[in-house]
């Protein structure tokens, strides 16, 4: 049994931060999946599920394809306690391999084979018993199109029939998947006998001894075959790796001649092979003097092939997606590497430091921006924190790791860090985790990743979900199919390439509230900020002001829902500011100031409070013009009118609005398909509309 070889250099890095080697990371996503034991119960049963359905096969069944038949009969088989494997094929000139032979795993008996000169030799006993259970297959074409019948089918056995338990167990059901082959290579290395690996794998997955999908001899024989394979290639993977990063390493020398603001950096280990190397665009660099105030650092990635670890500094526009800041390529996950890339990195953006990095739990990167970033507020990714819960407390939770999951996420949102340290050590006593090593990683951490204590950290929105999906989406993208690194520096590039970035049309920012400070923000704003803001504006209406004197406020829910919140004003200076740190931490003005100023007549947010990052001028790549949103604005208008008067006419009688109903759902689908109205055509309409 081998393993299979990835078509991307790219994987996730498994490695745990808590620092035990012993220890690693799935991830399976989102952090929705059950517990470890309920995961290799469903990877053993899943055949014999899926199999439900099978019948027993039957002469004259039809099949599109020799595949999809021998993979029914082996559901077939397996679900009746027996295995299958391909015996003859018979082929033509004119029609190529026109029958199959399916037949038991114990059909037929084993031919005497001419025994090797050797003292001792083996003598295994078969299993081949003469079974004369089997499905042919032959093939036919009918009317041009190719199919294939049962011809012949016996399901008559001469030997005892297996067991769910059992059958299992035989050759043709045990696999080991992808990412057991990783561990168990990972085990292998660091000198695990096979017994004990075994064991291993039965702990980390929670099940019984002998109840994984594949037994110790399989894990032997893989073992085996790759460390053979490894000797064998082991020199021309260390070529491959020099030449690579050494043809990396001139793609960049060449786009530095070509592009003046392309910049990149580079170290070399003692035999002068490239060991650490760092690029960046101009478009880059440029973005950043605009977006640079937040970044991420994202190394979850890195390349068996090469051995390198990626990192990617991202920053988020002015309409909330990422944007790509530069790019590293690390041999290892010292702090002495991180201070270099970091290093680097502030050179390519001309020494300008950010106001917060945001990354995933690591010691040595913590370290490393703790010394080249003392006053870049350091961020730990909540969703980092998130993803890895399941592989940290499934296993010893059990079935109380849905209630546990439940109560952190409530816990994670706890207002105050005096409630929150009390609940959680409530938590972990319910839960019995005093000694458990993860739990004390994460509250050693917590002053970095819990919401109470990063509250006052302005983050431009970075942890929202929405951007957490478009930056793991935008890695994807730039990683995925491929085989070498010239191809990821190319893909790389055309990402990076703002010419390549998707325009932003001026989408319909319809008002709600019909409130001058709406109107107002609408104007300067992006769709994205503006509807963050929109959603305050609107929230803002259920709240009640009370002046409590030296100009503050005390702002409440009308239900008294959550708590009180304490506004101060300084009309003098145009200054506001709110206990809930929602403008400190996102830009954007919380639903309390937004109250405040309504009550104090303003017809527009102080200028301070609208954002440069946030604004429609900010933008890296143009919009539409601003004159299409007052077009929007008329057409909406005659749109509203002409829906009011065809709703009234089409209640009077049934016939009318089915009718009404019938054509507009056809009409409806009609526009869906017409491509998108560019600038000229919306003018036009309005025009046509005021003419009218």
């Amino acid at each position: 049994m081998t393993m299979k070889p990835s078509n991307n250099i790219w994987i996730r890095c498994q490695q745990c931060p808590c620092g035990d080697w012993k220890c690693y990371v799935k991830y399976e996503g989102d952090d929705q999946t059950s517990v470890s034991s309920q995961l290799i119960k469903n990877e053993t049963t899943s055949a014999s599920a899926s199999s439900e359905a099978v019948f027993t096969p039957y002469v004259g069944q039809i099949f599109k394809s020799d595949d999809d038949a021998f993979e029914y009969y082996s559901n077939f088989a397996r679900k009746n306690g027996f295995s299958i494997r391909k015996a003859r094929s018979t082929e033509s000139q004119n029609l190529g391999i026109y029958r199959r032979d399916f037949v038991c795993y114990r059909s037929g008996f084993n031919q005497p084979r001419k025994k090797a000169n050797v003292e001792h030799p083996r003598d295994r006993k078969s299993v081949r018993c003469g079974c004369d259970a089997k499905l042919y297959l032959t093939k036919e074409i009918v009317e041009g199109v190719t199919q294939w019948y049962v011809s012949q089918f016996s399901n008559v056995h001469n030997h005892e029939l297996l067991e769910d338990d059992q059958v299992r167990l035989l050759p043709a059901y045990r696999k080991i998947q992808e990412a057991d082959q990783e561990r168990i290579l990972l085990l292998s290395k660091a000198g695990f006998p096979v017994n004990r690996i075994v064991k291993v794998l039965e702990l980390e997955k929670g099940v019984q001894p002998g109840q994984l999908p594949f037994i110790e001899k399989d894990v032997r024989n893989f073992v085996r075959t790759c460390k053979k394979t490894v000797q064998e290639n082991d020199a021309l993977l260390t070529e491959k790796r020099e030449n690579d990063t050494l043809e990396l390493l001139e793609a960049c020398k060449a786009m530095s001649v070509r592009d003046a603001n392309f910049v990149y950096d580079y170290t070399t280990d003692e035999n002068n092979k490239v060991e650490n190397i760092a690029w960046s665009y101009g478009d880059s660099v440029h973005a950043y003097t605009v977006f640079g105030d937040v970044i991420t650092f994202d190394t979850t990635y890195r390349s068996i092939t090469y051995g390198l670890l990626l990192g990617v500094w991202f920053g988020i526009d002015n309409h909330g997606k990422p944007i790509f800041f530069g790019c590293v390529l690390l041999q290892d996950e010292s702090s002495n590497s991180f201070t270099w890339a970091l290093q680097t990195f502030l050179h390519f953006m001309r020494g300008r430091h950010p106001q917060t990095i945001l990354t995933d739990l690591d010691s040595s990167l913590r370290d490393a921006i703790a010394r080249e970033l003392p006053n870049t507020k350091h961020v730990i990714c909540l969703w980092h924190v998130l993803s890895k819960l399941s592989s940290w407390f499934s296993l010893p939770l059990g079935s109380q790791y849905v209630e546990f999951k439940a109560e952190f996420d409530t816990l994670c949102h706890s207002v105050g860090i005096e409630e929150f340290e009390h609940q959680w050590n409530l938590l972990v006593a319910r839960f019995g985790l005093a000694s458990d090593k993860h739990i004390a990683l994460l509250f050693s951490y917590r002053t970095s990743w819990l919401l109470s204590y990063i509250r006052g950290y302005f983050l431009a929105r970075s942890m929202t979900a929405d951007f957490s999906q478009s930056l793991d989406a935008f890695l994807k993208r730039i990683l995925s199919g491929q085989t070498c690194l010239q191809s990821f520096f190319e893909q790389v590039g055309v990402a990076a390439d703002l010419r390549n970035q998707s325009r932003e049309g001026m989408q319909y920012m319809h008002i709600k509230t019909c409130l001058p400070i709406e109107e107002n923000a609408r104007s300067i704003l992006t769709p994205y900020a503006f509807n963050a803001l929109q959603h305050e504006i609107v929230l803002s209406m259920q709240y009640a002001t009370t002046e409590m004197g030296n100009g503050s406020y005390l702002v409440q829910h009308y239900k008294k829902m959550d708590g009180e919140y304490l506004v101060i004003w300084i009309p003098q200076e145009e200054q506001i500011h709110c206990s809930c740190k929602e403008f400190e931490h996102s830009g954007i003005l919380c639903r309390h100031c937004l109250r405040v100023l309504i009550v104090k007549n303003y017809f527009e947010i102080p200028e301070k409070y609208v954002l440069f990052r946030w604004r429609l001028e900010s933008s890296l790549v143009p919009v539409e013009d601003q004159n299409a949103q007052w077009s929007s604005d008329e057409c909406v208008q005659a749109f509203h009118s002409l829906a009011a008067t065809l709703l009234t006419e089409s209640l009077f009688t049934k016939e009318r609005f089915n009718h009404v109903h019938r054509e507009l759902t056809r009409l409806l689908d009609y526009v869906k398909d017409m491509p998108v109205c560019n600038e000229f055509a919306l003018n036009m309409a309005a025009n046509n509309i005021s003419e009218s």
